[in-house]
């Protein structure tokens, strides 16, 4: 799913203007309609894979909501160099584990393998390559006896919802400095 700078509340300096999905069935635009967020759903098998059809149309409903910033969060589709460009400096992604670690998939089952002793988190600039952009924040999650896949996941999502929206309020004020928790 694509979301445009997340809905915060209080003081917090960005606003969400969009919820978009490349999954239409994804649940985060049904609660983003409930919080009157507007939606998109650009569906990506409706393209069957001509990527830059695809990315045309995501591009034509982000031109309609005009974000100044682009936040990615379990977005699962290699975005190419062209679509990246148009957004570079300004495209977010937050990635499920300690970058530069373990890019890519199946972040936990590896950690889980190579006996890491903390997994995490990391909110990064994105770039043309994968999950390889300058980091921004990472949160650390101690790796536990008896942890399984499911287990490390739910425990680094409680790290990524706090990480993600304390980057992005420094990232909206033009403070690059990274947050560590």
């Amino acid at each position: 799913m694509i979301r445009l700078v997340e809905s915060m509340v209080g003081d917090h300096p960005a606003r969400c203007v969009l919820v978009a999905s490349n999954d239409p069935g994804a649940a985060g635009l049904r609660r983003a309609a409930e919080m009157g967020i507007p939606t998109a759903a650009v569906d990506h098998r409706a393209y069957k894979g001509d990527r830059a059809a695809f990315e045309a149309a995501l591009q034509a409903e982000l031109d309609k909501a005009a974000p100044d910033i682009l936040c990615l969060a379990g977005f699962m589709r290699i975005l190419t160099p062209g679509f990246v460009a148009q957004w570079e400096g300004r495209m977010l992604n937050i990635h499920p584990s300690l970058l530069p670690k373990y890019k890519g998939l199946h972040t936990h089952a590896r950690a889980l393998e190579a006996g890491d002793a903390e997994a995490g988190c990391t909110v990064h600039l994105v770039t043309a390559a994968l999950d390889d952009g300058p980091i921004l924040g990472q949160a650390r999650v101690p790796v536990l006896p008896g942890d399984t896949e499911d287990s490390l996941a739910a425990r680094v999502l409680v790290q990524e919802h706090r990480l993600y929206p304390l980057v992005l309020e420094r990232f909206a004020a033009g403070d690059l400095t990274p947050v560590l928790l």
